[in-house]
């Protein structure tokens, strides 16, 4: 069957890849469809139409899934900060669980079972306490446009809120609305600090308060159950996870390219009294094959958590050789972390003891996760 872009079809949708696009097939077609359900037969007009898969726009629901709800937000669809508002939030954490266990097993060639259930959000909407808003010259209102790219294109799209904000963030916004940047093309980053933390302006913390206390009791009783006496702390940030975690084991360090995160560090840990420890700045690969040398492997846990492109191969590989008691792995990208646990858990070095799905960003397509692993005789 020859097809093009422009032509109109029917589809069955099968599957929710990760990042949030249906699939559904046509003959050996896979078409790719956002804003879609499982089991939905829809209408769809095709944008783009490879050798083996297309993508396509929704144009109609024929027949909807029961798990199709109405969106919160009036710009979902076209503003490409959310995927899933379409879908009922028990519907979202299955489908996450569902996502993960297949790129564990797909890129990692882990078993499913290892893949805990998704951990909800207490608040499925309004939790975002970070957001950044882009302006950008509209020539047809003669005007700016202040909100988020579009879902399929470069354009900004004009917002008056976001659903998914704290609504301190979306006072915010109004403010912006009312003093606008002079021209198109900056940027402004909104943000509520964190209580009780130092945290620079551009310097990374996570964008939702209402699960954190979920993310640090998981990592918290990974690292009761190893018992480990020493911990490192690799892309340590502000050193939230290491001042956290810092009364379970005699001492941590905390390593950080960010300057002036460590700098926050520093003032974090004397704020809450966690003495037993220090950081350090510089790149992971330059500082922790010296650091590491300082600490018993036996006694010790390495807990990284790195941008979304993941370890590199010299941190892996240094990982390997020391083998220190265990691995605690902190990720937003299940793609990365899982190829990165492949590495690790190659001829037997590592064991995978559990896979622990958070969500973070409900109505969106990421979720943050954590692994555990324990090092093998």
């Amino acid at each position: 069957m020859s097809l093009c872009a422009g032509e109109k079809i029917n589809l069955t949708i099968q599957d929710i890849a990760f990042g949030g696009e249906g699939i559904g097939r046509l003959n050996d077609l896979v078409v790719f469809v956002p804003f879609v359900a499982v089991g939905e037969v829809i209408e769809c007009e095709l944008l783009e139409v490879k050798k083996r898969f297309a993508r396509a726009r929704l144009l109609r629901v024929i027949h909807s899934a029961n798990a199709r709800v109405e969106p919160h937000c009036p710009y979902f669809g076209e503003c490409g900060g959310c995927q899933y508002q379409h879908l009922a939030y028990d519907e979202q954490l299955r489908m996450k669980h569902k996502q993960v266990q297949d790129i564990f097993e797909r890129i990692g060639g882990f078993s499913p079972a290892i893949i805990q259930p998704v951990i909800p959000c207490p608040n499925p909407y309004g939790y975002r306490n970070r957001i950044m808003i882009r302006s950008q010259w509209d020539k047809i209102k003669k005007g700016l446009n202040l909100g988020f790219i579009k879902a399929d294109n470069r354009l900004v799209v004009d917002i008056e809120e976001c659903k998914i904000a704290e609504p301190a963030i979306n006072s915010q916004i109004q403010q912006v609305r009312l003093n606008p940047p002079p021209k198109g093309g900056l940027k402004v980053v909104l943000r509520i600090p964190p209580e009780g933390w130092q945290v620079p302006r551009d310097s990374f913390f996570q964008n939702n308060f209402f699960l954190l206390p979920g993310l640090v009791q998981i990592v918290r009783k990974c690292l009761e159950a190893a018992r480990s006496t020493h911990l490192i702390d690799v892309y340590c940030g502000v050193g939230f996870f290491s001042l956290e975690l810092a009364d379970l084991v005699q001492s941590y360090a905390g390593i950080e390219l960010d300057q002036l995160a460590i700098k926050a560090a520093r003032q974090n840990a004397i704020l809450r009294g966690r003495t037993n420890g220090e950081f350090v700045a510089g790149a992971a690969e330059d500082l922790l094959p010296g650091l590491i040398k300082n600490f018993v492997a036996e006694q010790t846990t390495v807990l990284v958590d790195p941008p979304r492109k993941g370890c590199p191969s010299g941190i892996l590989e240094l990982l390997r050789q020391v083998r220190p008691s265990q691995l605690i792995y902190v990720s937003c990208h299940p793609a990365t972390m899982a190829r990165d646990l492949n590495v690790l858990c190659q001829n037997g070095v590592f064991s995978l003891a559990g896979v622990f799905p958070l969500d973070m960003f409900p109505q969106t397509a990421h979720l943050e996760s954590v692994a555990n692993l324990r090092a093998n005789a």
